[in-house]
């Protein structure tokens, strides 16, 4: 009776549920508080539950769930929930992914590091692209693989067991204490992952911060469509006949967008393509360079995202370490970029970097000629021999329409890989599905980064695909006009506060191609001490955005995202994209990004006022 009426009442939550639950891929920082991220979304839809309040102005003063869309969203917290009271549980013991396979690895991964045994134990098959040989090489996980006719014979087990299940009813779990997580698998959905018991709850946060880092929750709408299966007792029924057309079209758009005449990659977020990025690479070295230490070279304040996953990989992975690089500020891309080369070729290692170009948060652009010098310099060994030539993974995301890989661009003589988080300008802020691509030179390294791509699942999805490929023809146009109103209203900000400290690129730079429509605003502070200063102007921060989304509020949003369709969108990234960045590499500053669809004029009279008040 109990389910009937939680049912019932989801039924009625889906029915009336904020458009935005659906459709945003960027979390609002103004009702978002990261220490309750994952507990304060709950707990205040279990209020509204008991009380049996759906209406839709009730569901839109919920706070931000998580941090959309890849540790969760309010449809995968809502999905969660209902699954953990159909199965007696806690919510936080329930955790959805758009993988079929990455669940699998969040639990390999806690028990490499616990030096913990695990078997993975299923009545009918794995899922697609499950490689137990190449996951043991590659990502150094060890399991026992066991299939076994029915759940209930299981043998008793020295570690963790994780049931498999691939079965049409995702929410459905017959839970039995022999086994610790539970994974049903569907095709179209994704899955969901069950930890059971209280000795296993240890595992929840690492597991969520998998999710996070190396793949995406389930999607809004296949969580959506999962509840709706749940609630109405339907059979879910998968159409795709768009889907080789929307694929060939995105395939299309990226290759005139990037120059490049090799395939490129389509991943579930930024963040699933740079981790098949890293894999793939991960994978040639222990084929072609055995023995051989691998070195990823990565800023230590670039996006908290990148930063986190290198060191996560390194953590697993004997041969691997993360390398420092300095470029913004008073650092030199270039110059660093040489100087760590040196040294690793000295050591006889594998040096790949993942950089930023511009430069987040800082927006600078390294001279590209001496950059291309330095990455295509020959360097010796401690002996003498050849050292093995760099990989350049190129983080674009800022400025995606400039190209780097064509035959004829500055990087077409160098390995380079270059990769871009979907969210932002390739689908306008609609879905969160990245792609990458490669030049010729770095060719021979897609097969593997496509194979690490299925293995963990983490292609995008198809209503990813369908949105890209709506999207990606009007992209160019779109960082045209957006870069357009960005620079005028950092002139704007130029000639009305002159002592504010501006980063953003240089008109003969956006002459180059480099028009991106984010700048970074390091606004003037006072008093006697170092400290003081920077109190002041971490205040003077949150006034300026503060106002700006209340003056603005249909347009002005306090958010991580760029790239957007339409209106502002102001953020602090040492509070928010270098969430997981040490201290001292964060940077307390203003980062806007603006759309080629706003009322920049409103813009500029709120920024006057904000300048009078101080």
């Amino acid at each position: 009776m109990q389910d009937n009426k939680m049912l019932t009442y989801i039924n009625e939550v889906i029915k009336n549920m904020p458009t935005d639950w659906l459709n945003l891929t960027t979390h609002r920082l103004d009702i978002y508080d990261e220490s309750l991220a994952k507990t304060e979304f709950l707990d205040l839809f279990e209020n509204l539950y008991n009380t049996n309040t759906y209406d839709s102005s009730a569901l839109s003063k919920l706070p931000t769930a998580y941090d959309y869309i890849r540790l969760g969203h309010p449809l995968s917290s809502v999905l969660e929930w209902t699954i953990a009271n159909l199965n007696n549980t806690k919510s936080k013991n329930v955790i959805s992914f758009s993988s079929k396979t990455t669940p699998i690895l969040a639990v390999l991964r806690k028990n490499l590091l616990e030096q913990k045994d695990t078997q993975i134990v299923y009545t009918d098959q794995l899922p697609p692209f499950f490689d137990a040989e190449l996951i043991k090489r590659v990502y150094g996980y060890s399991f026992d693989l066991k299939h076994i006719e029915n759940i209930n014979n299981l043998p008793q087990y020295n570690g963790s067991t994780i049931y498999i299940s691939q079965q049409d009813d995702i929410c459905n779990f017959n839970l039995k204490p022999e086994v610790d997580f539970y994974i049903n698998t569907h095709s179209h959905f994704g899955s969901v992952l069950l930890v059971n018991g209280t000795q296993n709850e240890s595992y929840v946060s690492e597991i969520q911060h998998v999710r996070r880092r190396e793949t995406i929750a389930m999607t809004p709408a296949n969580c959506y469509a999962a509840l709706k299966v749940l609630t109405e007792k339907t059979s879910y029924v998968f159409s795709d006949a768009s889907v080789a057309s929307n694929k060939a079209s995105v395939l299309n758009s990226i290759a005139t967008v990037t120059g490049s005449s090799i395939k490129a990659l389509v991943g579930s977020s930024g963040l699933s393509i740079q981790y098949a990025i890293m894999m793939g690479l991960v994978h040639d070295a222990l084929d072609n360079h055995k023995g051989k230490a691998i070195k990823f070279i990565v800023p230590p304040n670039c996006y908290g995202g990148t930063n986190d996953q290198a060191r996560r990989v390194a953590a697993c992975i004997d041969n691997v370490e993360v390398v420092d690089l300095p470029v913004d500020g008073d650092n030199d891309m270039v110059q660093s970029i040489d100087q760590v080369l040196n040294t690793i070729a000295k050591a006889d290692a594998i040096p790949y970097i993942i950089a930023e170009i511009p430069t987040n948060p800082r927006v600078e652009v390294p001279d590209l000629i001496k950059l291309k010098e330095v990455l295509s310099k020959v360097r010796k060994t401690s002996t003498g021999e050849h050292a093995i030539d760099p990989v350049f993974i190129l983080d674009q995301t800022f400025c995606p329409n400039v190209q780097f890989l064509g035959d004829d661009d500055m990087l077409s003589s160098v390995r380079t890989i270059s990769y871009v988080s979907g969210s932002k300008f390739p689908s306008g802020g609609k879905c969160t599905a990245g792609y990458c691509v490669a030049n010729k030179k770095a060719e021979a390294l897609m097969a593997k980064i496509e194979l690490h791509l299925k293995l963990c699942d983490n292609e995008a999805t198809t209503l990813q695909m369908e949105i890209l490929a709506k999207q990606l023809p009007s992209m160019n146009q779109r960082i045209a006009d957006a870069y357009t109103n960005t620079r005028d209203f950092v002139s704007f900000i130029n000639k009305t506060l002159p002592d504010a400290k501006i980063n953003f690129v240089s008109e003969p730079l956006a002459a180059q191609g480099f028009t991106p429509s984010v700048f970074s605003l390091d606004l003037p502070t006072k008093g006697a001490t170092d400290e003081e200063r920077e109190t002041y102007k971490r205040a003077l921060n949150l006034k300026l955005i503060n106002l700006m989304i209340t003056e603005i509020p249909n347009e002005s949003k306090f958010c991580v995202s760029y790239g957007q369709l339409k209106g502002c969108y102001w953020t602090i990234p040492a509070t928010s994209t270098q969430g997981t960045t040490k201290e001292g590499d964060k940077d307390y500053i203003v980062r806007a990004a603006l759309s080629p669809n706003m009322d920049l004029d409103h813009h500029k009279k709120v920024f006057i006022k904000f300048v009078e008040s101080i």
